[in-house]
């Protein structure tokens, strides 16, 4: 069981206390009660034009009808505190917050001055006890995963470091002998509240336990540290979109944090902070938030990275585009650092994946890759694990190791021709590629999901190919600023003729 999962199930047994208690001086005391029934909303961040991907996953593993914002990239749904660890499995989302509330029809004044002395007059009329009290929970559990996480690596690192230079049979030989049993038993011996929920752990009296913060940064040497230790760092963080503010983002930020200073007595503190408090301003829409991670969550699968690394949420929105089933076999023939072919082990272990690459070094990386994910769920799980369903080989796209009609699903990202090859060479590329894929995709019920910037140069191998491939549908994406699509593709049932017989069918005639 996670420890999202062991901070959740505990909340029945939680004192209640659903009073709103707006002076921040009771602000701390609030967060020790941790209603049982506490309903929040939650905003998340998800890869442009995915948006629906996403809210589609939360009605399903939430049961949660989502809302889609209007500025791109954002869906907000409501949910119980006690599903908090199964928002944090969802798949599809960058980065999560709690609404502390929304504005959604905000008027502005007239002047800069006006606008930003109504953004300080607004940070004490906020409803932030319960949202707070939702962070509480998060960052308990958030510091028992931080524990796991530096021991895992303290153990990968103990381990002899991978030769570059002995290939996949080298990196095989660092999976680690360590026992779940073992792993487990360290973490004991450095946590002496491994026993305790987090939750249960964090409503402990301040005098008889460290807080989450003093104990995390090892602030305990003597009274004088522990008493200012004692107060949150913060900083807020503002993200603007609109052409009618007369305000920029910074000024926004400013006038509002140091409202928020003033109401809480935090000390601001811009990196090394405690909370971060959102403030999204989208035309005539305002959401104020308090973050609930820290790190993107599509870093989640990817250890080693190239300079074209896909997001893990983005490979997820594109896998589900193409509904895998069991047994499916699915191939990356481009797969880089393998961050597709590794998402879908993941969250189809019932498919078998194939990561394939022409760059002996793409394949190094998406093998450590491999093997870091292999490691981590050797860690989690509590009895024997055979390993994932998943291969990585090099190979030419344009002349696959596989049969004909071997393979159901396609996904991979192609390259765009900036960091990677150059525009030029895709005029060649792209029609080999899909090509080939035809050839191996099974007729009939083969699917592939293809991602490119290139988009003139894919629309005329396409259209060369409309006898084997069938578009079906398009989803405009955002990738580091580029304007690039993901094209839902479907194998006709025309069977694979390979161009050199059709030439001597001709001349035969």
């Amino acid at each position: 069981m996670s420890e999202v999962e062991g901070a959740s199930d505990q909340l029945s047994e939680v004192s209640l206390d659903e009073k709103q208690k707006p002076a921040p001086e009771n602000v701390e005391n609030s967060l020790s009660d941790s209603p049982k029934y506490l309903s929040v909303t939650i905003g998340a961040t998800v890869p442009t034009g995915f948006e629906q991907t996403a809210a589609d996953e939360v009605r399903e593993k939430l049961g949660s009808q989502s809302r889609i914002s209007k500025d791109r990239g954002k869906i907000y749904f409501d949910i119980s505190v006690e599903s908090l660890s199964k928002v944090h499995g969802l798949r599809s989302v960058d980065n999560l917050f709690v609404v502390v509330q929304e504005f959604r029809d905000y008027q502005f004044k007239e002047t800069k001055e006006d606008v930003l002395k109504d953004f300080e007059d607004l940070a004490g009329k906020l409803p932030w006890s319960d949202p707070l009290k939702v962070w509480k929970i998060n960052t308990s559990f958030k510091k028992k995963k931080t524990k796991r996480k530096k021991l895992t690596q303290q153990n990968s690192m103990s381990k002899e470091k991978v030769d570059d230079g002995q290939g996949d049979m080298g990196a095989k030989k660092q999976i680690t002998s360590h026992s779940v049993e073992e792993v487990l038993e360290t973490i004991e011996n450095q946590d002496d509240t491994i026993g305790e929920t987090p939750v249960l752990a964090y409503n402990k009296k301040v005098s008889e336990i460290p807080s989450a913060i003093e104990k995390e940064k090892g602030v305990n040497e003597n009274p004088k540290e522990e008493t200012e230790s004692q107060v949150l760092k913060f900083r807020v963080t503002c993200n603007r979109a609109g052409e009618n503010h007369c305000f920029t983002s910074n000024e926004a930020a400013r006038d509002f944090g140091g409202a928020v200073q003033d109401y809480f007595k935090w000390k601001a503190d811009m990196t090394n902070f405690d909370v971060e408090v959102l403030l999204n301003v989208h035309n005539n829409e305002i959401v104020v938030g308090i973050a609930l991670t820290e790190e993107s969550l599509h870093r989640r699968n990817i250890t080693h990275f190239g300079p074209t690394t896909l997001r893990s949420t983005l490979a997820y929105g594109m896998l589900r585009l193409c509904s895998p089933q069991p047994a499916d076999i699915i191939v990356d023939p481009m797969c880089g650092t393998g961050a597709i072919p590794i998402e879908g082990a993941a969250e189809w272990p019932n498919c078998y994946h194939i990561a394939g690459d022409n760059n002996p070094l793409a394949v190094k990386r998406a093998a450590n890759n491999i093997l870091s994910l292999l490691t981590k769920s050797q860690v989690k799980e509590s009895k024997a694990f055979w390993g994932l369903p998943i291969d990585a080989i090099q190979w030419d796209i344009c002349n696959l190791p596989l049969r004909t009609g071997s393979v159901d699903i396609i996904v991979t990202d192609m390259p765009f021709g900036k960091r990677i090859g150059s525009k030029k060479r895709n005029w060649n590329l792209y029609p080999s590629c899909l090509q080939e894929m035809s050839r191996v995709c099974r007729p009939g019920t083969g699917r592939a999901v293809l991602l490119t910037q290139d988009r003139k140069c894919f629309a005329k191998a396409l259209s060369r190919m409309g006898h084997v491939w069938q578009k079906v549908h398009t989803v405009w994406v955002n990738i580091g600023g580029l304007h690039a699509a993901v094209y839902l593709l479907k194998r006709t049932s025309q069977v694979f003729i390979h161009p050199s017989e059709l030439e001597h069918e001709k001349e035969t005639f």
